[in-house]
């Protein structure tokens, strides 16, 4: 894929996310997905894993939002700086900022390096 198609896909996926429209995720994965941060493999099980950290981050804030402040494309991995905003249930506010690196094949996700699927920190 070219270098501005998987720049879509990763805007695609953040779109999507802040949507809360969670049922398109599997789209976004390969089924042999490495997540190097967490040390998995395999999208069934980390998959599975990932939708329920999206869905407790979206509860823990509800209004959060993420928005890309900076993207690179290079051979088949795009780096993006991802700052997310939110307001928990105390109404204590949340900014976070992170470099997030995906390899991407074939228009899905085949490796990921930093805070993927919007892990909240304590």
């Amino acid at each position: 894929m070219s270098l501005e198609k998987n720049k879509a896909i990763v805007r695609k996926f953040i779109e999507e996310v802040n949507k809360r429209n969670l049922a398109v995720l599997d789209e976004f994965m390969a089924l042999d997905l490495v997540d190097h941060d967490r040390k998995v493999r395999g999208r069934e099980t980390d998959f599975n894993h990932a939708k329920q950290a999206v869905a407790k981050v979206l509860k823990d804030y509800p209004d959060l939002h993420t928005t890309i402040e900076d993207i690179i494309a290079e051979g088949d991995k795009v780096w993006f700086l991802e700052k997310d905003t939110g307001t928990d249930s105390s109404g204590k506010k949340m900014d976070a900022t992170s470099l997030i690196i995906l390899r991407i094949v074939n228009g899905k996700f085949v490796e990921g390096w930093g805070p993927l699927f919007l892990q909240k920190t304590p």
